[in-house]
């Protein structure tokens, strides 16, 4: 009797210990799974502010920040929403640019908006998404624009995406793991999930579930099952997490202590005292340790158990380590996995600040190139003066030279403006084979005499609409790459071939590409290749590895960019030593190219006749451009700013055309002055210069010179204009 007693006392302490340790353990699990759904929607909630922080929002950049989003959008099964404080949708990453989008934002979060307020960062219950038909949840965060909320971004995503997060924990088979949102709708579970994802709880779980943050109480499942209900809060989202072990698996541990102490006792009896004794000594000793890894499962230890003899003893310790282990993995699980969430988040955040040192750069680039297209406008403009005026050989040998000096400027300011916006005023629609031969010596120039240079066409072919000086440079960083990627010598072969892309594409990779005509520029090389992580990481800015001082990490970016201005697309293939290729996607355009004509060094400049307001912000260039208008026979009024051309011109000042600057000082810049005059004068024809500009007119019939232009193209354009204008000319 005496050790029937210490067996029934040592099994009830050990189903005790280990129902209160089962029960600490799942409430600890099903925090945990809390922290780790949160962690989920804070990583996506952290892109959003990102995302909401970037220039092109912040300067209402629409159609940029629209291009930017889809290429930091994380997944498939995501969009990026952007809408104004009515809740009128203004872009969505499902729908092309300007398309009809929905006027109104998920049900769910504009109540959300009523009760905690739109500065805040809400994340929805699940919905229909009204595009795709498809479930959906969201999380918005709001856009501050000088300490004021003027728009909210949100990220619509699937709610597919949420089964994966709860089946990568692998929890225990017996356990029936639930995530329901606020009204009580399940989101993810981890039992027949096809079953009953978008099932709806019953009315006293959800009354029990709203009542309280954490809790736990005896319930019955969607599936009647007699259940343990543990759950817990997701703190961003008020949503629950439900771990429901159930009642039969809870009592299998007393069940089988019962037939260990049936089997005991009959054993007990059988021997009788003396060896009820025996088992009485050899059972204290098991009992205690079994205590001891008790305390240590307890702690949050890992149980160290020898086996002590006693098989039953021995069973419910090896379980209680097994225990143990599996919820010392789960919590490594669970870290690795908030681990990796963090790391996700820092490459985005990694990615977009590089995106912002480019824009930076382009920003830098585009204002000296402003400034050094100004300069070589005085000097163009000079020299042709001169060569007009000039009677001497020898002196218009050295005119010609400077020319020359001046193009190669011109050539090289172009270059500062890769990065930058593209210029509409410097896009030609050019022929692309042509184009290609023409920049031949410039890539053989680069090319060492071991490497032989291909170049195959398509005939005829098709004219694309790009700026030449960027696509020249495209190809010659191209070139220089695969150079470096032949140090024994190769074959860079260059193609141009049609393709017809129908929709949807054959490709996913095209599927950013509008259906219709494209000509597909091939560079491909017979070097090194690259790695799958280098080809990962080939088209971030500032990425390299070459040596220090032998490169900047901005030739496969320029050559992206200028596919994306170019309304294209790039792609790069490559495998070590198979070679790289680089294809660039460039839609046809739709009128042919113009014929390439030979310049005519010394021809006088064509006669005109008018008055022209011409409006110049610098000085050397009003009064080197303006003398030439004079020389052509124009009657040319000055102003030196838009705020003077629009007094002159309310003061009664009828001219036969406006020439203006873009960039100018002032309130009132080119494009403004061509929409004032737009608006007060309409019969009165407008021609606009820059030399780089972040904003293009949109403005219709108002044409755009790049600087440095020729005065002969500058004079025709205005006898033109003058000639069409029906608004009557003075100049008083």
């Amino acid at each position: 009797m005496p050790s029937f007693i210490a067996a029934a006392l040592a099994v009830s302490y050990v189903y005790h210990e280990e129902q209160t340790a089962q029960t600490r353990n799942v409430a600890d699990a099903t925090r945990a799974f809390a922290l780790l759904v949160d962690n989920e929607l804070q990583a996506r909630a952290d892109i959003l502010s990102t995302l909401a922080e970037s220039a092109s929002v912040q300067t209402g950049e629409l159609r940029q920040f629209y291009d930017y989003a889809r290429r930091i959008a994380p997944a498939r099964d995501t969009v990026i929403v952007l809408s104004d404080l009515d809740g009128r949708q203004l872009l969505n990453t499902r729908q092309s640019f300007g398309a009809a989008l929905p006027l109104r934002r998920v049900a769910t979060i504009e109540a959300l908006m009523e009760r905690h307020g739109a500065g805040s960062m809400l994340v929805s219950d699940v919905f229909i998404a009204p595009l795709d038909k498809r479930p959906d949840y969201a999380i918005q965060v709001p856009v501050r624009i000088d300490g004021r909320v003027r728009y909210h971004l949100a990220m619509g995503i699937n709610l597919a995406t949420l089964q994966p997060l709860l089946e990568r924990q692998h929890f225990r088979p017996e356990w029936i793991v639930t995530l329901v949102d606020r009204q009580g709708v399940v989101l993810a579970r981890s039992r027949n999930p096809e079953r009953y994802v978008g099932e709806r709880a019953g009315a006293a779980a959800l009354h029990r579930l709203q009542a309280a943050q954490r809790g736990l109480w005896q319930s019955r499942t969607l599936d009647d099952i007699d259940v343990r209900a543990f759950f817990d809060t997701v703190p961003a989202s008020d949503w629950k997490v439900l771990i429901s072990i159930p009642n039969s698996d809870i009592r299998r541990v007393p069940l089988r202590a019962a037939a260990l102490l049936g089997t005991l006792m009959a054993a007990l009896l059988a021997a009788g005292m003396l060896a009820a004794h025996r088992l009485a000594r050899r059972a204290i000793v098991p009992i205690e340790y079994l205590g001891q890894g008790a305390d240590e499962l307890g702690q949050g230890k890992e149980i160290s158990y020898r086996p002590q003899g006693l098989v039953e003893i021995d069973n419910v310790a090896l379980r209680m380590a097994e225990a143990g282990r599996q919820i010392r993995q789960s919590q490594q699980v669970l870290e690795q996995r908030v681990a990796e969430a963090v790391a996700t988040t820092e490459r985005v955040q990694n990615a977009l600040l590089k995106a912002q040192k480019l824009e930076a750069l382009g920003r830098l680039t585009g204002g000296i190139a402003h400034e050094f297209n100004n300069l070589l406008q005085t000097l163009s403009t000079a020299l042709q003066l001169v060569e007009l005026r000039n009677k001497d050989e020898k002196v218009s040998g050295l005119v010609q030279t400077c020319k020359k000096t001046v193009q190669r400027a011109t050539a090289l300011t172009g270059q500062l403006g890769s990065f930058g916006r593209i210029q509409e005023a410097r896009q030609e629609t050019v022929d692309a084979c042509r184009q290609l031969r023409s920049a031949r010596q410039l890539m053989s120039g680069a090319l060492r005499d071991d490497i032989v240079l291909q170049i195959d066409c398509d005939e005829p072919s098709w004219p694309v609409t790009v700026e030449p000086l960027q696509f020249d440079l495209a190809l010659l960083n191209l070139a220089v790459n695969a150079r470096d990627a032949m140090p024994h010598g190769g074959v860079l072969r260059i193609e141009a071939r049609h393709l017809g892309l129908g929709h949807p594409a054959a490709s996913a990779a095209l599927a950013a590409l509008p259906p219709g005509d494209y000509v597909r520029v091939s560079v491909s090389d017979t070097g090194s290749g690259m790695t799958p992580e280098v080809l990962a990481r080939a088209l971030d800015p500032f990425y390299t590895t070459k040596a220090q001082g032998q490169g900047t990490g901005l030739g496969l970016p320029q050559a992206y960019a200028f596919a994306l201005q170019s309304q294209g697309l790039l792609l790069l293939d490559s495998e070590p030593g198979r070679g790289t290729r680089v294809d660039i996607y460039l839609p046809r355009a739709q009128q042919a190219a113009p014929d390439a004509l030979p310049a005519a060094p010394g021809a006088p400049l064509p006669r005109a006749r008018g008055s022209v307001l011409f409006v110049e912000d610098d000085p050397l260039v009003r009064e080197a451009v303006a003398h030439a208008l004079e020389e052509a026979g124009f009657e040319v009024m000055v102003a030196h700013d838009g705020e003077q051309a629009v007094a002159l011109l309310d003061g009664g000042l009828r001219p036969a055309v406006v020439f203006s600057n873009i960039v100018m000082p002032g309130t009132v810049n080119g494009i403004d002055l061509a929409t004032i005059v737009r608006q007060r004068h309409p019969s009165l024809p407008v021609l606009l210069a820059t030399g780089y500009t972040e904003r293009q007119p949109a403005i219709p019939g108002v044409r755009v010179l790049a600087k440095p232009y020729a005065i002969e193209r500058l004079v025709t354009l205005l006898a033109r204009a003058a000639a069409s204008s029906t608004a009557p000319s003075s100049i008083r």
